[in-house]
Order: structure tokens, then sequence, then C-alpha cells
């Protein structure tokens, strides 16, 4: 039997990425509390996130290898959420306008069965272009990305919304940055190179 693995999020970003490694997995929602603690800073609420998510699935399923993962956007040290509504995302891309923002990416992976457990970060340096206000409007009219941190989907037409990205893990501004996420699940016994047979 294959290790079953299991994905402790909801995110259909992450799901589509995590495919790309062509091992089966099941989604499982984490249910837990995304708030900031008080004086949290956004990397380390990234990093707090993503442990929390992966540990509460993992401890129904023990024997699984869960992956969880968290996004925060930062401009000027605060954390820029999902905007929920367009009126939010409107007034996010009018603040990163002309800025520079650090997205924090953090995925950890868990096995209880072995006690193997491990979080990695991958930060992305985000220079956005001076932006107007009939463009965001066309881009939020079109792509509605209100389920995005800082209302930035680089992957369809908001990659034009950018001046230049900084990472050393291409995927991790989408959601899920897979060549941490390959290396811990090779660690963790699941090698996405010999996927089981279907």
């Amino acid at each position: 039997m294959p290790l079953e693995l299991i994905l402790a999020s909801t995110s259909r970003y992450r799901r589509e990425l995590l495919a790309r490694l062509r091992w089966p997995f099941l989604v499982v929602a984490p249910g837990v509390d995304e708030r900031a603690l008080e004086g949290e800073a956004p990397a380390a609420l990234a990093s707090r996130l993503s442990r929390l998510k992966a540990a509460a699935v993992a401890a129904q399923r023990p024997q699984a290898v869960v992956i969880g993962s968290d996004q925060v956007c930062e401009l000027d040290g605060q954390a820029l959420g999902k905007p929920g509504t367009h009126e939010h995302a409107v007034r996010q891309l009018q603040s990163l306008s002309g800025r520079t923002a650090v997205f924090h990416t953090s995925v950890c992976v868990v096995r209880r069965a072995t006690h193997y457990e491990r979080e990695a970060s991958a930060p992305v340096v985000v220079r956005f272009r001076t932006l107007g206000l009939d463009e965001i409007e066309r881009y939020l009219r079109a792509e509605q990305p209100y389920d995005c941190a800082g209302s930035a989907k680089c992957e369809t037409s908001g990659i034009a919304l950018l001046e230049a990205i900084e990472s050393d893990d291409p995927t991790a501004l989408v959601g899920l940055p897979l060549i941490r996420t390959a290396q811990m699940l090779r660690e963790a016994g699941i090698d996405p190179l010999r996927p089981p047979p279907s």
C-alpha cells in the first residue's frame, strides 16, 4: 500500500500545484483559526499557520503524510491577507502600487507515525508597477482575486501588475513552494518521481 498523502488546505491553487507532482492525494480542511496573534510578524504567522494546519489533520490521520501551507503578504512590516471583497482589493493594490512587498509562503510536512515534522519558508520579493485605478479595476473585474493574499494573482493576468519577482522556489508565489515540498516529501517517504501504480 502506498503512503497516503493529504493536503491540509481547501485552496484550489495549492490543490492544482500539488497535482503537478503526480502523487494521488486527498484534500482535508484543517479547520484552524487563521487570525494573527497580537504583534505577530507576517513571516511568523505564515510559519505558525502552516504547522497548525498540518498538525490538525495529522492528529486524525497519523499514518498519512500531511502537507500544511500558508501565505502572508507583507508590506511595511504589516500583513496583507485575502481581501475578500472588491473594495478591499482595490485598497490593497493601491497600497502596493509602485512598492515592493514580500510574500511569505510556508510549507509544513508531518507524518506522526514516524515522528517526521519539518517546516520551510520560501519568501518571494515582488515589485509592483505604478498602477492606475482604471487598470486596477479592469484587473479585479477580470480575475476577481479576492481569495489571494495581497490581491495579486500572478498565474494569470495579474503578472502584468508586476515589475519583478525574486524567488528560489518559483511556485511559492502561487501558494505552495514545490521545490521545498518535494524535498520534504522524499524525506517523509514519498518520492514524487516514483508515483504509485494507478
